[in-house]
């Protein structure tokens, strides 16, 4: 059986606003942090708004540098419907550039792995599609923010 190959198709760009950094100590399974989610801006071809002020991203950096990123926020369409995100990845690469990224300096997003996978959720009818579709993310993080490309799996 000839099964169809996914494709990837873009639905937008966020730029995710991030408050300062709450380390939680030593979990389980390595560092523990929490970054707030404090706003943002959605543009692209499928969804556009503002990313709102209500959500984290609950880290665990593991010893070998790994960071486990694991966030839940909400997005506000530009015509006002609510859209849940909730966006697990890894994000990992050589030590210096892991490093250059902790001190905020801007890094080339090619030199590090920023990969994520997304489920949005909305009560809103003419969104509805995004609780039928997976997402797939590749992302960079900045100083005081996150940008990631999001793209829907065809």
């Amino acid at each position: 059986m000839d099964l169809p190959n996914p494709t990837l198709e873009h639905v937008c760009t966020l730029m995710v606003d991030l408050g300062p950094i709450r380390p939680m100590g030593t979990g389980r399974a390595g560092q523990r942090r929490i970054i707030p989610i404090i706003g943002g801006t959605v543009t692209g071809p499928a969804l556009s708004g503002r990313i709102l002020n209500v959500g984290a991203d609950w880290q665990t950096i593991f010893p070998d540098g790994l960071a486990e990123l694991d966030t839940r926020y909400a997005m506000e369409t530009h015509d006002g419907a609510t859209i849940e995100i909730i966006n697990y990845g890894y994000r990992h690469g050589p030590a210096d550039v892991i490093a250059a990224i902790g001190r905020g300096e801007a890094v080339d997003p090619h030199s590090y792995y920023m990969r994520t996978h997304a489920r949005l959720e909305t009560g809103d009818e003419r969104y509805g599609w995004v609780n039928t579709t997976l997402f797939v993310g590749t992302g960079a993080r900045n100083e005081s923010s996150v940008q990631v490309e999001l793209f829907a799996i065809r």
